[in-house]
Formats: C-alpha cells, structure tokens, sequence
C-alpha cells in the first residue's frame, strides 16, 4: 500500500478545509476522516474573547515526524494536517486533520490518534483570552 503525507502545514492564513480534504482524496480509499477544531467561546468555565497559537521554530519538523510514524502505524493511504498561528476569533479554524483508509473504522482510529498525538507532541502553544481580563497559556512546557 502506498502511504502518503499530502498536506503538512504550520500556517498563519486561514486553514482551507476543501484544501485538506481534497489532499488526501483517494479512489482507493473507501473512508475519508475529517476533523476540524475551532476556537470556542468558553473554557475552565470562562469567556473566551480570544486567543493567540504560536509555534516553535521545530513545530513543522516535529508535526513530519508525528506524521510518518502516524502512517506506518496505521492502514493509511493518505495523510494530511495543517495547523494555524497567529491572532484567532471565536469560530477560526484552528486545526484540520485529514485521513484516508480502505476503510472508515481504520480512518477514525487512525485521525483520532494523529489529532490526539499532535495536540500532546507538537510544541503549539494557545494564549487564551478571557472575558474577565484573565488569561492562560496552554501547552507550553
């Protein structure tokens, strides 16, 4: 089977979901996993008024390397990731994964560990703004 990192980004213009999933479509693959996640409006039980990603100058080198062990890990056809920086509104795309199996169970597993692992791995980190004048850094070390 050949395994393929179509789409792999650290941007700072809005992510194009078409974009994403148009990367991985394969007429082999009978599944196709889509996520997106966007900026909300609450956390900790707070008003979010917005947020900030930035991400080290390794982030993309480490977001590859995720990636392709992601790829022999699973029965993946195709692969592709894009993560935003910079200044985000509530409602921004913030992240977007995609993958492509044979088949849709594979597909789940296989976006559900990507999203998972490049939460936890890729040194990304969100600066949030609260509606009381408070504010937290998430996922710095």
């Amino acid at each position: 089977m050949t395994r393929t990192v179509r789409l792999l980004e650290i941007t700072d213009v809005p992510i194009d979901v078409a974009a994403v999933y148009a990367a991985v479509a394969d007429p082999q693959a009978g599944g196709v996993a889509l996520f997106v996640g966007t900026v909300r409006d609450h956390d900790h039980g707070k008003e979010v008024v917005g947020l900030d990603y930035s991400a080290h100058p390794t982030a993309e080198a480490v977001l590859r390397d995720l990636v392709g062990k992601m790829i022999t890990s699973y029965e993946v056809r195709a692969v592709a990731a894009a993560h935003r920086v910079g200044t985000l509104a509530i409602g921004d795309i913030a992240v977007a994964v995609a993958v492509a199996c044979d088949h849709r169970g594979d597909a789940f597993t296989a976006s559900r560990a990507l999203i998972d692992e490049l939460k936890a791995t890729v040194p990304i980190w969100k600066h949030q703004r609260f509606r009381d004048g408070s504010e937290e850094w998430v996922g710095t070390p």
